[in-house]
């Protein structure tokens, strides 16, 4: 459904007002939270598409209203952000990566809204807070899959922005890589956006052609690559294995309905505050997660990885945290 008017961008309602009993005689109902969602790309990019996701299992329980923007343009994106707030919603979720100062202001100027934002920095007092997809574990856990296939010990390595968050995921990816394969090389490369499949692709043509015969597909594009030259794949943030079978041997999951849920029963019961919820990514909240395409990994390679993932549930292993730009090896 396409509308026009007070946001000026599509917005899609999903969910309706859900009414719950409370436990002592004469119980009332409790309404919905109003929630709003701004998105800079569609909702089927796949970062977005996680939080989208999460948002609308809210809304399919009758926790929240859900409405939201997307292709918002940087440019317009305070703008809609008031607007939201102006409307009434309790809470707004989005990613300012690139609008952090205007965002702040925004949030500063709403302070009985409570703002829940993707962003390499800290929260922000009194209700803006912060997350992004901590997703380094099982990053680590599919390096140590690629870095034990790798025949020809070069994995190429195509990324969207050198921004913290992708940074920490590609080092914590090399690390496991290194784990199982010393001698591994990396060839990294950014295109600088995170919707070029085209662009993604060529990037992993040009790495294939210099002797990468696994590839880190942190964007779209890299996996097609990876099926026309016939090499492999790891994936990240959603499971792609459906479309690419054959291709991808592993991936690195984000679940966001953690980080959702607990916001969202903050504002319900008024305890919203300004704080990072990054915490509840990692795979100990059920945030982040592994999946393994058994029938193309080594069976000795399955048990490594998975006896390290024990590891790093029971708090037994820590995968190091590394935000500085990844490079290539020479």
């Amino acid at each position: 459904m396409k509308t026009t008017g007070f946001i000026g961008r599509r917005l899609m309602l999903a969910g309706v007002a859900a009414f719950g009993m409370a436990l002592s005689a004469g119980a009332a109902a409790a309404e919905a939270t109003k929630v709003a969602a701004i998105y800079t790309l569609p909702v089927e990019q796949q970062w977005i598409s996680r939080i989208h996701k999460a948002l609308n299992a809210a809304a399919d329980r009758g926790d929240i209203e859900y409405v939201f923007s997307e292709n918002v343009a940087n440019t317009d994106y305070e703008r809609v952000m008031r607007e939201y707030a102006e409307q009434g919603m309790e809470l707004v979720v989005g990613e300012v990566f690139a609008l952090e100062r205007a965002a702040r202001k925004v949030a500063a100027d709403y302070p009985d809204t409570a703002f829940l934002m993707g962003s390499s920095f800290g929260p922000s007092a009194p209700n803006f807070a912060v997350f992004d997809n901590w997703i380094h574990e099982p990053s680590y856990l599919t390096g140590m899959v690629a870095g034990a296939a790798t025949e020809s010990n070069v994995i190429g390595m195509v990324g969207g922005y050198a921004i913290p968050e992708v940074n920490r995921l590609m080092h914590a990816f090399m690390d496991g890589a290194r784990e199982v394969n010393p001698d591994v090389k990396f060839i990294v490369n950014f295109i600088d956006s995170w919707y070029d499949p085209p662009k993604a692709k060529e990037s992993a043509f040009a790495m294939m052609d210099a002797g990468a015969d696994v590839m880190y597909a942190e964007r779209f594009g890299v996996s097609d690559a990876a099926v026309e030259r016939g090499v492999k794949a790891i994936g990240n943030v959603i499971d792609t294995s459906g479309d690419y079978p054959g291709t991808i041997m592993a991936s690195a999951l984000w679940h966001m309905e953690a980080t959702i849920d607990r916001a969202v029963a903050s504002v319900k019961g008024g305890t919203f505050e300004a704080a990072d919820y990054g915490q509840y990514s990692f795979m100990a909240y059920g945030g982040g997660s592994l999946v393994l395409d058994e029938s193309l990994v080594d069976a000795d390679t399955v048990a490594a990885v998975k006896e390290r993932e024990e590891e790093i549930l029971g708090g037994l292993f820590r995968v190091n945290v590394n935000d500085a730009r990844p490079v290539s090896d020479n």
